[in-house]
């Protein structure tokens, strides 16, 4: 495309600061590829619109969609639970929140307001949706497209999913989508069997299984990263790499989610989704063009080669834990068993860590270090890759091993950044050596601000792309990988829960996993 061309038709916008256009517009190539194409018209119903989840992400994130004009002028929003409430009662809860969190653009909250709405429904009789939908879909002009959310308790999805299907609301072929959260099962099994069901009534293209750790920017900043710098993908291998860490620690507990996470656990929590979608990310190889196909068939590539691990090596290859009392940042904190709504015998793990091997020729031999946690001493979410030490010093006094190796880290949370440590000789005539740090991050660098990971999921769920959202095949071997560890865990209970204190970094037997091989956890 020339420099000088005419942009098309489309509605094409900044993220933040959506520019007048007028024909002739001069833009560059990455101009145009970083403006975001505001979504077709579109219905949105967000089942379970009373929780958490609506009124934390999925509310806020498509408000802020309809802000920078990413929203189409031709949508609507139903909210449908079984809390009993009306179109302006759902309305004043929204305006209260927003304003609560530092919303002053009242006449721009009014605008989207204007198009939210509230029914009360039973999650198995999803059908009465029909004529609202119908209504509001004349009134907002979306040409019959919707877009179900269903962000309900997972014991709910089968139900809720049966309903719209006998209502004719989704089914292969209408012009309808199904947005369904994590956990997508609770093992192998109810994983297949919530498949079948959705593929019973919708074609794969139609099912976005969301994971919002694949909207977080950093995380597809590692393509870039590793795919558009010359420099990093020829080391990016085991020639080069020593080991990668990949954390995703916690200082929260549970947070009154008992129910659901004495059934879940951190292994089917966080392992299966969050933290093997991070694993393949950084371990696949380049996919020949960028579409949701070869990006998640070379993901999936990285799953398949991840070697088994054998029932008598489970306790050597992974660690579980579980948090018992002590303090974060100086506050005393109460054990999981002391949690309300949790069992006082409880055997629900709240810490994982795991060695892991991809056998393909790029990793072979190479660790991958895993783990996960709550009431850990610190929140950061982080993936580390640490390069092997130089092979000679020339320095007599300093050998080889003395020297840090180069550890390049993406960061996640608290602060999405990329930084990169290296060894450098302090200023003076002899040769000190120190170790120094080259970093970013997004909120210092880039003068807007990234999108929230809801946020770019929806748009993107809105845009019919499925690059960012978890296939079939991926779920069902992602889940193959980890029912083997569950098995192993009902044959052998634990015997010494809780095995950390709240506040520490997790079991002994986790630092153990790794220092035998000569190697340590980032602090």
């Amino acid at each position: 495309m020339p420099a000088d061309a005419g942009l098309p038709n489309a509605k094409l916008t900044d993220q933040q600061d959506p520019p007048q256009i007028s024909a002739p517009v001069k833009v560059t190539l990455h101009q145009l590829f970083c403006m975001e194409a505001t979504a077709a018209p579109c219905g949105i119903v967000i089942i379970g619109a009373s929780g958490d989840l609506a009124h934390r992400k999925l509310l806020p994130g498509l408000y802020h969609l309809y802000k920078v004009k990413l929203l189409p002028k031709e949508f609507f929003i139903l909210g449908a639970a079984r809390s009993p409430g009306d179109d302006a009662g759902f309305r004043d809860q929204i305006e209260a929140a927003f304003k609560e969190k530092g919303e002053t653009d009242g006449a721009t909250l009014r605008g989207f307001l204007e198009h939210v709405y509230y029914r009360s429904v039973q999650y198995a009789q999803l059908g009465t949706l029909e004529s609202p939908l119908k209504e509001f879909a004349l009134k907002h002009a979306t040409q019959g497209k919707l877009l179900f959310h269903i962000a309900t308790p997972p014991e709910v999805y089968e139900s809720a999913i049966a309903s719209l299907s006998q209502a004719g609301l989704i089914g292969k072929g209408k012009n309808a989508a199904v947005i369904i959260e994590k956990p997508f099962g609770y093992d192998l099994d109810s994983a297949r069997r919530l498949n079948r069901l959705l593929l019973a009534n919708l074609d794969e293209s139609q099912i976005y299984r969301i994971d919002h750790y694949l909207g977080k920017e950093t995380v597809q900043n590692i393509l870039m990263f590793r795919f558009a710098n010359s420099i990093f993908e020829p080391v990016w291998n085991r020639r080069y790499i020593d080991h990668v860490q990949i954390t995703a620690a916690e200082s929260i507990g549970i947070e009154h989610r008992a129910g659901f996470y004495e059934k879940a656990g951190n292994l089917r929590d966080v392992f299966q989704n969050h933290m093997f979608q991070l694993l393949s990310t950084v371990a696949m190889e380049p996919p020949v063009v960028l579409d949701q196909d070869q990006y998640r068939n070379e993901k999936l590539k990285v799953i398949r080669s991840l070697r088994p691990i054998p029932a008598e090596k489970l306790n050597e290859m992974v660690v579980r834990g579980q948090y018992g009392s002590g303090a974060i940042d100086g506050t005393p904190v109460a054990a999981y068993r002391q949690e309300e709504g949790v069992n006082p015998a409880s055997t629900t793990e709240t810490f994982v860590a795991m060695k892991l091997f991809i056998d393909n020729w790029r990793w072979e031999g190479v660790p991958f270090y895993l783990r996960s946690g709550k009431r850990l001493a610190r929140g950061v979410t982080e993936i580390a890759i640490q390069f092997k030490q130089v092979p000679h010093s020339m320095i007599p006094a300093f050998p080889a091993d003395q020297f840090s190796p180069n550890v390049l880290t993406f960061r996640l949370q608290p602060q999405e950044g990329i930084s990169l440590s290296f060894e450098a000789k302090q200023p003076g005539t002899k040769f000190c050596m120190t170790t120094l740090d080259m970093a970013f991050n997004y909120k210092d660098v880039f003068r807007k601000s990234s999108m929230e990971a809801y946020e770019r999921l929806l748009l993107d769920a809105m845009q019919g792309d499925q690059t960012l959202f978890v296939r079939e095949d991926m779920n069902d071997l992602s889940w193959a990988f980890m029912t083997t560890i569950l098995k192993g865990w009902e044959q052998s209970p634990p015997g010494n829960f809780p095995n950390y204190a709240a506040g520490s970094w997790g079991p002994r037997e986790a630092q153990a996993l790794i220092e035998k091989d000569g190697r340590a956890w980032r602090k």
